[in-house]
């Protein structure tokens, strides 16, 4: 029978759930289970894909077009779990499936309560992971306990294990031990009243993980232990790591965390096997290269916007034994101070994804920035279509040309709505979504960074390069790399005659992974790395005598 472990949080938010249950799936994955992993949010939204991302962070998006939380990008970095629709499911979509329902009539006049119809539908979706092939489901649910919106999740998985018996769940509650300052010590009290809230709605936490700043005691453990009703060996400490995420796998293992689920679920394990992982994390430690990164984008000062693609450059510095060192530059402000002031000295520029009008010219200057003087440039999505704009202002001479979704009376729309869209009025889960085939040009960079010329990536967008354009583009040496299969659609521009100037309209950084970095990322941190080489051999023979 297929075992659940659910992965509650308390105390505060941010404790870091979703890198907690990814890396608890690698490890179990690494001992030779079959996992599948899931996100429960208790948010009203039926998607994130209307949210702000200063709210929300990035929308990590699936094969399948699923907009979904970015947690499940930890997901697929750690582990090798599928990922569908199902692994993701808020309260919008949970009470939208419940009310359709009693539209069609299917409670026969019942009336429709919280308990037991929505908890029922909630254990329905927990429930659709759980298959012969699959060892074990991790299900976090967002949220810290006391929440009132997480409530019929919690209510949910507490039934849960009466519904398939005790022996086949596990409880796993993370909370914070603060350190306070002033008294100089660790403080139990939160993680009390957090595990006391948990079982006073009937859940008693079989694993307690510890997220501290400072190495918890002997004596706080059995503290922990005593007053929240667990073993002391089922106080796992989950330290800071100042240096990389990719730590935590390690330090959960160290802690003995798998063994600890294998035993309590009696799960048929193998022995774990980390090797790789410890030599992804001295590649990290010991560079051969330090490389600096310009990422200039709408929202540059709020990290977890571009989560993935912070990611999946730290990805392609591992490949190239390179540290990447990130500098987050808003898109306002290249406009404001120009970009010679704010980008020189970078030894690559990426500009990412987004929607609206505001830092769009910040992005078009930063991208002829990195035109004019070879500075190796990767744009995605909104990336490339900015670069379609600055190449056809400044290179192919077409004076006022745009994007229809910034400037509706442009009179060059070099971007325009794609067909699809234009009888399209919801914003939510319609734009185009999911993975996509897309055909290299043999002789491209893409088609030599990825080494074939079929490729399947992840989409999310409106606008499109606008085809009337583009025997102008090619003319004037713009490369059209990638297209959809029937030759429609755009998907890669490149220039030949640029070091390493490459746009995509997907989104590569969904697909890239710690120990397999992401084509395309591999082959924008190589050039940066031959810029940066080069650069230092012209600084040496400066200073040569």
């Amino acid at each position: 029978m297929t075992k659940h472990i659910f992965v509650t949080g308390g105390v505060v938010s941010s404790l870091g759930k979703g890198l907690t249950s990814a890396s608890i799936g690698m490890l179990l994955e690494r001992r030779g289970l079959r996992v599948r992993m899931q996100k429960l949010d208790p948010y009203i939204n039926v998607d994130p894909g209307t949210m702000s991302p200063y709210q929300h962070g990035e929308v990590y998006v699936l094969d399948d077009g699923s907009e979904t939380d970015l947690d499940l990008g930890h997901y697929e970095r750690f582990t090798n779990s599928p990922l569908t629709r199902d692994s993701n499911y808020t309260t919008g979509q949970i009470y939208l499936s419940v009310i359709n329902k009693e539209r069609r009539g299917d409670y026969l006049g019942k009336t429709v309560q919280v308990i037991p119809h929505i908890t029922n539908e909630i254990k329905s979706v927990i429930q659709k992971l759980a298959a012969d092939n699959v060892d074990v489901v991790i299900t976090e649910i967002g949220g810290t306990v006391g929440d009132i919106e997480s409530q019929p999740f919690l209510e949910a998985i507490r039934q849960f294990s009466l519904d398939i018996g005790k022996e086949n769940c596990l409880y796993i509650h993370l909370t914070l031990v603060p350190y306070l300052k002033a008294a100089g010590e660790l403080k139990t009290k939160p993680t009390q009243h957090s595990v006391g809230q948990l079982r006073q709605i009937g859940i008693q936490p079989d694993i307690l993980i510890c997220r501290t700043e400072r190495s918890i005691s002997r004596e706080d453990r059995e503290k922990i232990a005593l007053f929240c009703n667990v073993p002391k060996d089922a106080v796992i400490e989950e330290k800071d790591k100042d240096f990389s995420i990719y730590e935590v796998p390690l330090s959960l293992m160290d802690n003995k965390l798998d063994e600890l689920i294998v035993r309590r679920l009696g799960l048929a394990a193998g022995q774990l096997d980390m090797d790789d992982w410890r030599d992804l994390l001295h590649k990290l430690r010991n560079p051969d290269h330090e490389l600096g990164i310009a990422v200039v984008g709408k929202y540059a000062e709020h990290r977890d916007a571009y989560k993935s693609i912070y990611e999946a450059l730290d990805h392609a510095g591992i490949a190239h034994r390179a540290q990447i060192r990130i500098q987050r530059i808003q898109s306002e402000e290249v406009e404001r101070d120009g970009p010679e002031r704010l980008l020189a000295g970078y030894d690559g520029l990426l500009v990412p994804g987004g929607f609206g009008e505001r830092g769009i010219e910040g992005k078009v200057e930063a991208i002829r920035f990195a035109r004019e003087r070879g500075i190796p440039f990767f744009g995605i999505c909104l990336g490339m279509q900015c670069a379609a704009v600055e190449f056809a202002r400044n290179v192919v001479g077409l004076a006022g040309a745009h994007s229809t979704e910034i400037c509706k009376d442009t009179p060059h729309p070099v971007i325009c709505l794609l067909d699809e869209q234009k009888a399209i009025t919801d914003k939510g889960g319609t734009m185009r979504l999911g993975a996509q085939e897309a055909v290299l040009a043999a002789d491209s960079r893409a088609a030599e960074a990825y080494r074939r010329t079929r490729i399947f990536e992840r989409h999310r967008h409106r606008y499109e390069f606008n085809n009337v354009y583009r025997n102008q583009f090619v003319a004037h040496g713009m490369c059209f790399a990638g297209t959809s299969p029937d030759g429609s659609l755009v998907e890669v521009i490149e220039l030949p005659a640029h070091p390493w100037f490459v746009a995509v309209q997907f989104h590569p950084e969904f697909k890239s992974k710690p120990t397999a970095a992401h084509p395309l990322f591999a082959g924008f941190i190589g050039a940066a790395v031959a810029r940066h080489a080069s650069r230092s051999e012209r600084s040496r023979e400066v200073e040569m005598p």
